[in-house]
């Protein structure tokens, strides 16, 4: 059993569910996060009117699942990625599991 963790922007919310679906992953979470590509300078964000907008709304999908499922997911990731025309690509992790009960 392995964890997958995979970050999408909002635009992508619903591919990335139908990723997880054609992939066989049929229990898995998500949370609501804030995407960032450049950290704000310190002095930006002490500010309380700061002229640096906010992060980018995106998604994390996380599962705890076998590495076959996995595997799909990923080369279905990749097939999607590919037909892209943004710098916002899907992404995903694997972290290997010691214990778990």
């Amino acid at each position: 059993m392995k964890l997958v963790i995979v970050t999408a922007v909002e635009e992508f919310h619903k591919e990335a569910l139908r990723l997880f679906k054609e992939a066989k992953i049929e229990s898995f979470s998500t949370s609501d996060i804030d995407g960032y590509k450049e950290a704000p300078s310190l002095l930006a964000t002490s500010s309380w009117f700061p002229s640096v907008k906010g992060g980018s709304e995106s998604h994390m999908f996380f599962s705890f699942t076998e590495e076959e499922q996995i595997e799909r997911l990923f080369h279905l990731i990749a097939e999607f990625n590919s037909t892209l025309e943004t710098n916002n690509p899907i992404r995903g992790v694997v972290l290997p599991i010691e214990k778990y009960i």
